[in-house]
């Protein structure tokens, strides 16, 4: 027996090791399901194929459809209703970056310890562990009076709008609860994330007089709408730049004797001449944050260096709203000591909070400052997003141990 561990916490880590071949051969299937975020029909598949398993650990489950102006399949809801412990919200996403008509990267294994495959790890070996954990559970007789919920949303990657739309039953839902767990992948075996960062975005426009570029510099034709959104880049980074967690990144710039943005299509269209004063300039970035007091007085700031403008040029910048931050409280450092208390009674070592800066948002944080929160709980592995995602199969079996005791121990408080 593990150290600190009970004779049923040894049954369910006995459980999991038993039955990692069909761990990883519900794996196998829904990576072999193309489920980009814009592949409907693919996310409903791999939708069902998680229903099932979760239908056998004893959960009810039902499909929320979006409206088809939303342009997405609709998300994943399991449910078991009782009275006892902590109420969890398990959060996991059916969806990949990998679209239909990207290459394809079906599931192979690489060696005995590593297989690769769209969404292998990001987030469809997550999801396999939150069911697994739940199946041993469910197998040991230990959810007949919990109280959880499954959510695996169906474009986590990709997000519908409007949000308020898209993540209105998800918020919801959670709101019932008391602690959400998410199941995006784990940094390191001892390592979950207690906060992440939020994102939002901005834009700017510039506007000068123009006119023939030997006149520039001077009090009558003024610097141009080039050099003003070169000032005030400039000066974001000059201010900003060494503040702790805060990053902004200009992602488009745009400008010259002619132009014109398309914003849909993030994309435009420029002409100019060396001897013309550019009388225009969009720039359009993203913002990520800690905390909403990081990222107002950012916002503020940035206000600021865009209110002093050169000579001959206006500009004015707008802000709008994405994923919030999930910002570390006391209440996820609790969850992290009971987990950190798991990982040392299983002899395994100490399990501590990674660095919010290295993650980005993600659903859980919609939801973050209405219940306590744990996240990085899922499959470990390599290179997600990218072709040639791997994940770590030797450490699928701690991972999904790990994950059981822990809804173990929160449900029997």
């Amino acid at each position: 027996m593990a150290q600190g561990l009970s004779t049923t916490e040894e049954k369910i880590v006995q459980y999991i090791q038993a039955h990692q071949k069909e761990a990883e051969q519900l794996l196998e299937t829904t990576v072999n399901i193309n489920s980009g975020s814009l592949n409907i029909a693919g996310v409903k598949k791999v939708g069902a194929s998680f229903a099932k398993a979760l239908q056998e650990a004893g959960f009810t489950t039902e499909w929320i459809p979006m409206p088809d102006s939303i342009n997405r399949a609709g998300h994943l809801v399991a449910t078991r209703k009782g009275g006892k412990g902590k109420r969890l919200f398990l959060i996991g996403h059916l969806d990949t970056v990998f679209e239909p008509d990207m290459p394809p990267n079906p599931y192979t294994k690489l060696n005995d310890s590593t297989a690769t495959g769209q969404g292998v790890n990001d987030m469809k070996g997550g999801d396999v562990i939150a069911i697994m954990a739940l199946q041993a559970l469910n197998a040991a007789g230990l959810l007949k009076d919990a109280n959880i919920t499954v959510y695996f949303t169906g474009d986590e990657e990709k997000s519908g709008s409007p949000i308020s739309v898209s993540r209105k039953d998800f918020i919801e839902r959670a709101q019932q609860n008391d602690i959400a767990l998410g199941f995006e992948g784990a940094s390191g075996l001892f390592t979950v994330a207690t906060a992440r960062r939020g994102s939002s975005g901005w834009k700017l426009d510039v506007t000068a007089k123009t006119g023939h570029s030997a006149g520039v510099f001077s009090a009558g034709s003024g610097y141009g709408a080039i050099y003003e959104a070169a000032r005030i880049l400039n000066s974001f980074r000059e201010v900003l730049s060494q503040e702790k967690y805060l990053t902004f990144n200009p992602g488009l710039i745009i400008g010259g004797s002619d132009m014109n943005y398309d914003s849909k299509k993030s994309k435009g269209e420029a002409i100019g001449k060396t001897n013309i004063i550019s009388p225009a300039v969009t720039v359009t970035g993203d913002l990520r944050f800690l905390t909403e007091a990081q990222k107002n007085a950012a916002r503020e700031k940035m206000k600021s260096i865009v209110a002093q403008n050169l000579n001959g040029t206006k500009a004015s910048i707008r802000f709008s709203d994405g994923i919030p931050a999930m910002e570390p409280t006391k209440a996820n450092d609790d969850l992290l000591q009971v987990l950190n208390k798991i990982t040392q009674d299983m002899g395994a070592g100490k399990t501590v909070a990674g660095d919010p800066g290295s993650r980005g948002a993600g659903d859980i944080s919609y939801i973050a400052q209405y219940v306590a929160c744990l996240d990085g709980l899922g499959a470990s592995g390599k290179g997600a997003h990218a072709p040639g995602e791997t994940i770590n199969l030797n450490e699928l079996s701690f991972l999904t141990q790990r994950a059981a005791l822990l809804i173990y121990r929160l449900t029997h408080q």
